[in-house]
């Protein structure tokens, strides 16, 4: 099964690979690894936004972390034309906008990590940091970026 049936299989869509919002490029591919910039969450196309702990629970943040997690996937196909090219997920890092009292991260990240894991199986196991920030662009819930171990074309 390739990794595209995969993800078709656990019922999800890829999205279409968001353009950068700044002075920035999506991807950089040295010294074979992928560099990925920060992705934010989307839903039915409109950022997903708010502070957990305040605003938001867990597991919205689980979700706006997955919808990064895909985001993620979307423009690592986009930068190596296949996604057979992972040879491994090496690491994500979670910002989660939460409250200074809100110590639930890691729970947050997990949404990303799982997703990860069920898409590229034991190569989608990865190294993490989940921390909590007080404000995101645009107010987005969750940011992720990623490292990403590939395979020469």
């Amino acid at each position: 099964m390739t990794i595209d049936e995969k993800i078709a299989e656990l019922g999800h869509k890829l999205p279409a690979p968001a353009a950068p919002v700044a002075a920035y490029v999506p991807t950089v591919e040295i010294g074979g690894l992928l560099h990925i910039s920060g992705q934010l969450p989307f839903r039915n196309g409109e950022v997903m936004r708010g502070r957990l702990g305040e605003d938001r629970d867990i597991e919205f943040g689980r979700e706006a972390a997955q919808a990064c997690a895909l985001m993620l996937v979307a423009q690592i196909r986009k930068a190596l034309g296949s996604l057979e090219r992972v040879e491994r997920i090496v690491k994500l890092g979670v910002f989660v906008n939460s409250d200074g009292r809100f110590t639930d991260q890691a729970k947050v990240a997990d949404g990303a990590s799982t997703l990860m894991a069920d898409i590229f199986g034991e190569a989608g196991r990865h190294a993490r940091s989940a921390v909590g920030v007080p404000v995101l662009p645009l107010g987005a819930a969750v940011e992720i970026d990623a490292i990403v171990a590939v395979r020469a074309a």
